[in-house]
């Protein structure tokens, strides 16, 4: 047993939890815990960023790839709010993270004291769980909880809000086992199990749509020896991409907004719709009375609260979805849905999204992404910014692994994909790390340059450039009588100076023929050092197919003209 000051208590429960690397940006209020980091550096290493969103994003960007509870450091007021689009980015996908912030000391709370805000009050909503500490005595048993809490169950963000005092008065401390985080039993396991088998076995068109709660290797091995048992065609949700191998035969692409002809007519024309780990965005679903109106729906989930939330099911699997996919394959004789699974195949032949470049901009994202895929052997950790080009990152990239597409789902936060890269590749030096970014995107957080330069983190960012709001530019295209209202951005960045202004190497692609020789030079850079790559394309190159909001998901738009 040792007294420690509430700082170096902090440190010691960050140690003690597995924590190695913290994302942060010191301040006033959080001066104390600075002054243990620094005697704790050779445990603890600390990535300092441009700006705390930044650190926010790195933190879910780290936990994404490794699987591990990511951390972040704030100070109080502007720090600690500063922080919110991250931690409300990693609520809405349940990415396990635990925020420290600091602020004012116990006496000066409540009195609009300088740099004072009640962040516990204002992340109340978009956490699973909040703390503020106001005894030092329980200040380490406070830390464990909250990693506990993150990482147990459907995962999230957790915030620890430290007034000032707390970290430099002292109480006795004392190391204790790391509490095993726990998945939710399952609920009626065996007689729920039972019935989904049943109804499995009587299914001549079985179609397995499968989302982000898929967890790790063992969720994507349980997933697949479910697939071959059942021999039925796998779809995924934006957020799932990678939980199945997406070159398996049985793959027949993303589901939604966004996805393949062959996902959505599997949804008009299956007779049994088995859901894992995905809650029903709207973004999927389109119109909720349309939706898989042939089938009858299971929803397997951990979370109680997304049972009937957006789809009435025929039948529920609350729990664990590698433990229940488990189960449910013992009682599962091998089926065969060969002629199902060709019918499906055979609609992504009939319907082939070929972009078109133009004489000035010949580049297509297609080409892009799947030269990209050929290059990396589909091994990449892929991050993306929001919009357009994250779209071509989840249509044309081919993922292998649980989230090796690490992207902002639930919330679509521009500006989230070079600081998720950042963490991603803390957490995952071996591993290389692209961020796929739409020009817009890009301008929200390219001061994060200066973080991948400072720190010599090798990731790849790759600009998809077309100076326009691209998928707002889409919409308006469709819906709002081509106004463009402040989508054609026209910014006269030079993308070359710009990184090279923050000691970056960058590269132009501008046409079909030098995209392969310049990715694979970039890609060889990028294994010592950061690069980035400006890849010109038409600004009316657009993302096909594509459900209009509300409308049934079964009936994509597959051609949009473009006469102006």
């Amino acid at each position: 047993m040792r007294t420690l000051t509430g700082a170096d208590i902090i440190c010691e429960c960050l140690i003690e939890q597995g924590v190695d690397t913290v994302f942060g940006y010191p301040g006033g209020a959080v001066l104390n815990i600075y002054d243990s980091l620094y005697a704790y550096s050779d445990k603890i290493n600390h990535i300092i960023t441009a700006h705390e969103q930044g650190a926010s994003h790195a933190a879910d960007g780290y936990s994404r790839a490794t699987g591990r509870t990511g951390v972040v450091i704030a100070t109080s007021g502007p720090g600690a709010t500063n922080l919110v689009t991250g931690i409300a980015t990693a609520y809405m996908d349940s990415v396990p993270m635990v925020a420290i912030t600091g602020n004012v000391a116990c006496s000066l709370l409540g009195l609009d004291s300088f740099q004072e805000v009640d962040i516990t009050g204002i992340t109340m909503p978009i956490t699973k769980h909040n703390f503020i500490v106001k005894d030092v005595t329980k200040l380490a048993d406070t830390i464990r909880e909250a990693f506990y809490i993150a990482a147990s169950g459907r995962k999230g963000p957790v915030l620890v809000d430290v007034p000032k005092d707390i970290t430099i008065q002292k109480a006795e401390f004392f190391n204790k086992p790391v509490k095993p985080c726990t998945a939710e039993p399952c609920i009626n396991a065996d007689d729920a199990i039972a019935r989904a088998a049943e109804l499995i076995k009587q299914s001549e068109k079985p179609f397995l749509y499968t989302g982000g709660g898929i967890y790790g290797d063992e969720g994507a091995k349980a997933l697949k020896r479910l697939a071959d048992i059942t021999d039925a065609p796998v779809a995924s949700s934006l957020m799932g991409q990678g939980c199945y191998d997406q070159t398996d035969e049985k793959y027949i692409g993303m589901l939604g907004m966004h996805g393949t002809k062959a996902a959505a007519q599997a949804v008009k024309d299956c007779d049994l719709f088995i859901a894992i780990g995905a809650r029903f965005s709207d973004r999927v679903i389109g119109d909720p009375k349309t939706f898989a109106r042939n089938a009858r729906i299971i929803h397997i989930d951990i979370d109680p609260a997304e049972i009937n939330k957006n789809i009435k099911v025929y039948h529920q699997i609350i729990g664990d979805s590698t433990e229940i996919m488990k189960r449910l394959i013992k009682l599962l004789p091998r089926q065969n849905h060969g002629e199902w699974l060709s019918y499906l195949k055979q609609q992504d032949k009939i319907y082939s999204a070929r972009q078109k470049g133009t004489e000035q901009f010949p580049l297509t994202p297609r080409t892009l992404i799947e030269t990209l895929d050929e290059l990396t052997g589909g091994e990449a950790l892929i991050a993306t910014e929001v919009g357009q080009a994250q779209m071509w990152a989840a249509q044309y990239y081919r993922y292998k692994h649980p989230h090796q597409l690490i992207t902002s789902g639930g919330l679509g936060t521009m500006g989230y994909g070079l600081g998720a890269a950042i963490g991603a590749k803390c957490g995952c030096p071996d591993r290389t790390v692209v961020n796929i970014a739409g020009d817009g995107s890009f301008h929200m957080n390219l001061n994060e340059l200066v973080t991948l330069s400072k720190h010599n983190i090798p990731v790849v960012e790759l600009v998809v450039n077309n100076n326009v709001l691209g998928m707002v530019r889409q919409w308006q295209r469709l819906f709002y009588g081509k106004r463009f209202s402040q989508t054609t951005l026209e910014r006269p960045t030079d993308y070359v100076k710009l990184a090279g202004a923050f000691g970056i190497r960058a590269f132009v692609i501008d046409s079909e023929e030098n995209c392969r020789e310049i990715l694979k030079e970039a890609l060889e850079m990028a294994k010592t050092a950061p690069v980035l790559i400006e890849a010109r394309i038409d600004k009316d190159i657009n993302v096909l197919p594509m459900v209009p909001a509300g409308k049934s998901v079964d009936e994509p738009i597959l051609e949009i003209e473009i006469d102006d």
